[in-house]
């Protein structure tokens, strides 16, 4: 597999045109010396990044961020960026500011291809542990509930709940019962007969 092909998670913030921050997990590619994001139709990101062109990438051992995101928990500590107009988390081990360069559009996934203005260190990065791979792979499914059958959902999630019981802390366990229960609400909205 090719880098161009290699898919990294993070979590990106974006500007609200009225100043406030949006913040949510989005894969992003390396290819060359751009950063491509291509989130889905229709996205607040997306109608952010178009308006404002910037964004930070934020890259977070913290996967309750992730799980939070995904559950209506958007209210991560953030500081002013550096180079551009917007925030960073305040918890991420990095950040790179971006500037969007070009729109390859698509009307499904448009690409938007960016440009690094700036990239900054604040702390190491000592690895993942099993749980939070997990919670990150739940969150991926998580935001596909509409695309994806359920039953192939609960099965993704079955065996990923392995790796938290075998590995998780507190953090993991508390952004794993965040996202099972998103998963678990979805699946009960949808039942014949399921309510709020």
């Amino acid at each position: 597999m090719n880098s161009a092909q290699r898919i990294f998670e993070a979590i990106v913030t974006t500007r609200h045109a009225d100043g406030g921050i949006h913040t949510v997990p989005l894969g992003f590619r390396h290819e060359g010396d751009a950063v491509v994001l291509s989130p889905f139709r229709p996205s607040t990101t997306l109608d952010n990044i178009l308006r404002d062109r910037h964004a930070v990438l934020n890259l977070v051992d913290d996967v309750r961020i992730f799980a939070g995101c995904l559950t209506g928990r958007h209210d991560w500590p953030t500081e002013e960026a550096r180079d551009i107009p917007g925030r960073r988390l305040a918890g991420a081990l990095a950040h790179m500011e971006l500037r969007l360069d070009r729109v390859e559009d698509d009307p499904v996934r448009p690409r938007l291809i960016c440009l690094q203005v700036h990239a900054e260190t604040h702390a190491p990065f000592r690895g993942f542990n099993r749980a939070q791979a997990a919670v990150i792979e739940a969150c991926i499914l998580a935001s596909r509930l509409g695309l994806l059958a359920e039953d192939k959902i609960r099965s993704e999630i079955a065996y990923l709940a392995f790796a938290i019981v075998k590995t998780a802390g507190p953090e993991e366990l508390e952004a794993w019962g965040w996202v099972v229960g998103r998963i678990e609400d979805h699946f009960r909205l949808m039942a014949p007969g399921g309510s709020a």
